[in-house]
């Protein structure tokens, strides 16, 4: 009976910075260690060892890149599209071919990490979560983030005092020209930007709002400084399309889609305290609202009608009345 060879695969690994190459893993060849009773190997088993020995490697190799790529993927070092570099330039700096980086690529996009665009501006991109805004309480938004698990922040584009318009008067119920805030902000989750608002709030209810930090809630500030308390809102949304300088504020595309919601939010006393207009990210947001009643069958409450007899149909013709 022939004796057949057991081999156990080693690879030396250290790990290395995240800018070293993988060239040195594929240069240290790999080792086996024979079992003493089996040293007499015949040559057929042999070349089978050395085939699972490559096999091995290979898949090791390729593990390795995929480790690689997520270390990169958490570094934080993508920008906020979440585009990885190119196959080539992944493959010059891992130092390994473009066939195992592709590889690598397919299985982490089976896998939901990744996300493949074609293009002119396509690439390999990030499947980062969504963060989800819930209608169905009311509170700030750095608040729905940290409940789950972002990193809230803003960035203040402008804070001024102007006279209310029109469409501000009507919905704060003020007279046109009343002096209120204009406030225009980016929302960040995880220093990604996914919303652009602009809140307009009368100077009466917050005389020194301007003085005030504006880069978390202004609901609690409202709360903390000016005992005003926000009770409820009534929110409309509608889709649409990036302009220019939507697109700039927000790092996206002319013509990406947004998700706008005009907002009216009350106090306890029934009083419009913060007229808005919010800008959420397509991509990076979900918007969540629920409803609340009891759905009742359609024909329950409509009146009953007597019943009528069909209409006579032709002796002839009655192809055509059936058209």
């Amino acid at each position: 009976m022939r004796a057949h060879a057991a081999l156990r695969l080693s690879l030396r690994y250290e790990p290395r910075r995240a800018d070293a190459s993988l060239a040195t893993l594929q240069s240290q060849p790999a080792t086996t260690e024979a079992d003493p009773v089996t040293t007499a190997a015949s040559p057929q088993s042999g070349a089978h060892s050395d085939s699972v020995t490559r096999i091995d490697s290979s898949r090791s190799i390729r593990d390795t890149v995929a480790e690689r790529i997520h270390e990169l993927i958490s570094s934080g070092e993508l920008g906020e599209d979440g585009r990885l570099p190119t196959e080539r330039e992944l493959a010059l700096q891992l130092g390994v071919s473009r066939t195992t980086v592709r590889q690598v690529l397919d299985r982490l996009e089976h896998d939901g990490a990744v996300y493949r665009r074609r293009g002119r501006s396509g690439g390999t991109f990030v499947n980062r979560p969504r963060a989800e805004i819930d209608f169905g309480y009311l509170a700030g938004i750095p608040a729905y983030l940290r409940a789950q698990g972002f990193r809230p922040g803003a960035h203040v584009v402008s804070a001024r005092m102007v006279p209310a318009d029109a469409t501000t008067a009507s919905g704060l119920n003020i007279a046109p020209g009343t002096l209120v805030y204009d406030i225009v902000r980016i929302r960040l989750a995880d220093e990604v930007r996914i919303s652009l608002e602009n809140a307009r709030i009368p100077v009466s209810l917050a005389p020194d709002l301007l003085s005030q930090r504006l880069d978390d809630s202004i609901y609690d500030l409202l709360i903390d400084r000016y005992g005003v308390t926000c009770v409820k809102a009534i929110e409309r949304m509608v889709a649409v399309l990036a302009d220019h300088e939507q697109s700039q504020l927000l790092g996206i595309r002319v013509g990406d889609p947004l998700m706008a919601i005009e907002r009216v939010t009350y106090d306890s006393d029934d009083t419009p305290v913060e007229y808005a207009n919010d800008l959420f990210v397509g991509d990076r947001t979900t918007v969540i609202a629920w409803a609340h009643g009891e759905i009742k069958p359609a024909r329950q409450n409509e009146p009953r009608r007597a019943a009528t007899s069909p209409p006579p149909v032709p002796a002839t013709g009655s192809d055509q009345a059936r058209h």
